[in-house]
């Protein structure tokens, strides 16, 4: 996927992420659901939003977090709002994901609570992620500049998680779906370089298949079948990333039939052959 013109609009040059300062009365994070993952930090005043179940209003010390794939709607900001908004395009957070399942369950959690309060350690962690964003992106361009703030993306989703960690370790001893959900994911950790049926998964929990799909689309809008695949793909990208395997060693690793068969998934998964993958 290519990135946005308008992160080029926000600092002269697309780099896949752009740290802006939105206030009322000029530009608001509003403009750009659709289009980025956007993370807010609020500074003063206060915004209400709905993600079409509930309704939140965040306040100054809140994160708040619109995922791609979360509905946003009826935004509304007090006259004296202000935060800091970074904006990162899917593209480039598919690139720079450090970690599949600490990135799945973060999602979960988010999806879940797009809006929550920041103590003072966590808050302590977000500014100085913030800031490193604002002094990497200010520096003049250079041939690693996407790498660099690349990697500041990755300290950033690391710090994230840990300040979802304690919420996510409560919704899983509270909330029973989000629990199996969790399972659902723990083992396609496991087994998604061999397994890709969601009734190897369902069996595993003692579960239909068509309830675990239920399950999934309830909490994610996506089916069980989906993210199995992202699972898939982040062991398939591991695998071909690894030169010193050949391409039918990486084929037999995923357990598939045959190379035509390898061939083909990882062309309808990835958009090329392996050998274009490993030659782009």
């Amino acid at each position: 996927m290519k990135d946005s013109p308008i992160l080029e609009a926000c600092h002269g040059k697309d780099y896949g992420c752009a740290l802006i300062h939105a206030k009322t009365g000029g530009q608001l994070p509003g403009e750009f659901t659709g289009g980025y993952h956007i993370h807010l930090l609020v500074r003063q005043g206060e915004m209400s939003f709905s993600d079409g179940k509930n309704v939140f209003t965040s306040r100054k010390d809140d994160l708040v977090i619109w995922q791609m794939s979360n509905t946003i709607q009826s935004v509304t900001y007090s006259d004296d709002f202000e935060a800091d908004v970074l904006l990162a395009s899917p593209a480039f957070l598919q690139q720079y994901n450090p970690e599949m399942v600490w990135a799945s369950k973060g999602f979960l959690f988010i999806r879940i609570n797009p809006s929550f309060h920041l103590d003072e350690e966590s808050l302590r962690l977000m500014n100085a992620d913030f800031e490193l964003f604002r002094l990497r992106l200010e520096l003049p361009d250079n041939s690693f500049k996407r790498e660099v703030l690349g990697r500041v993306m990755q300290i950033f989703l690391f710090d994230l998680w840990t300040v979802c960690q304690h919420g996510l370790s409560q919704m899983e001893t509270n909330d029973n779906t989000a629990r199996i959900f969790l399972r659902f994911l723990s083992l396609a950790q496991q087994h998604a370089r061999t397994e890709r049926e969601v009734a190897f998964y369902a069996d595993k929990l003692c579960i239909t298949p068509k309830y675990l799909s239920q399950v999934a689309r309830t909490i994610t809008n996506l089916p069980a079948s989906q993210w199995i695949q992202f699972y898939a793909a982040f062991e398939l990208v591991s695998l071909l990333n690894d030169t010193t395997k050949t391409l039918t060693e990486v084929s037999d690793l995923m357990h598939f039939e045959n190379v035509s068969h390898f061939s083909r998934y990882v062309k309808k998964t990835l958009g090329k052959t392996p050998s274009a993958y490993r030659n782009k």
